[in-house]
């Protein structure tokens, strides 16, 4: 059995609703489905330090197209820029 990580939301109606189509399977076959819900009971609960699933993939992909297009920097350079407190 092959495991695909995605996110999505459940509805009203109890069905879930994927974010993005899952690439590269052939439909349709049976799969099956574990659901992570956050424990929090409200929104106070909820951590405001987590980033935005949609933000951290916009900045991945930002991420990768500065890549193919060789805008990347020395390792080293990286590290003359981090605060060591």
């Amino acid at each position: 059995m092959k495991a695909i990580e995605v996110t999505g939301k459940i509805d009203s109606q109890g069905n879930l609703i994927l974010d993005e189509p899952i690439q590269g399977t052939n439909y349709p076959h049976q799969v099956r489905v574990i659901v992570l819900v956050p424990e929090a009971t409200n929104v106070e609960e909820v951590d405001p330090d987590d980033t935005p699933i949609e933000e951290i993939k916009a900045s991945l992909r930002r991420a990768l197209q500065q890549a193919k297009a060789g805008q990347t920097r020395p390792i080293s350079e990286l590290w003359d820029r981090i605060d060591a407190e």
